[in-house]
């Protein structure tokens, strides 16, 4: 799905990389949790889904070759953020619904979830565990 595409169907505003509007993303994760994202997305070219507005974010984006990171919640970066960004190519995209609705409308819209590199411990279901 093309940045330009899911800015449209979220109402989103680019805050950089609005000239790779163009740009393809294969999949999309949704995370707070950086750590999860880097021990998890097995992907690249992965749609970061996100309310974290840190440098460190940009920062797993570019280790993990992410295509773009889309900031949810009405939240916007840092300075800081957006800087690093634009240095690195990065594309920041911001939409003002929540996570929930974003990942819904983007898995309805046809983007695939990012593959994971593994599972955390199987526990089982829940009437495998007796509960």
């Amino acid at each position: 799905m093309k940045l330009r595409d899911i800015a449209e169907l979220l109402d989103a505003q680019f805050i950089t990389g609005e000239d790779q509007a163009d740009r393809e993303v294969t999949s999309a994760f949704a995370a707070d949790l950086l750590s999860d994202v880097l021990a998890m997305v097995k992907d690249e070219g992965v749609l970061l889904i996100t309310g974290m507005t840190t440098p460190q974010v940009v920062r797993v984006a570019e280790v993990m070759n992410m295509g773009a990171v889309l900031f949810v919640r009405g939240k916007l970066p840092t300075a800081s953020t957006v800087a690093y960004a634009s240095g690195t190519g990065i594309p920041l995209l911001a939409t003002r619904r929540i996570m929930f609705e974003t990942c819904g409308a983007l898995y309805q819209g046809g983007l695939d979830p990012a593959r994971r590199k593994h599972f955390p411990v199987d526990h089982g279901t829940p009437d495998e565990r007796g509960s």
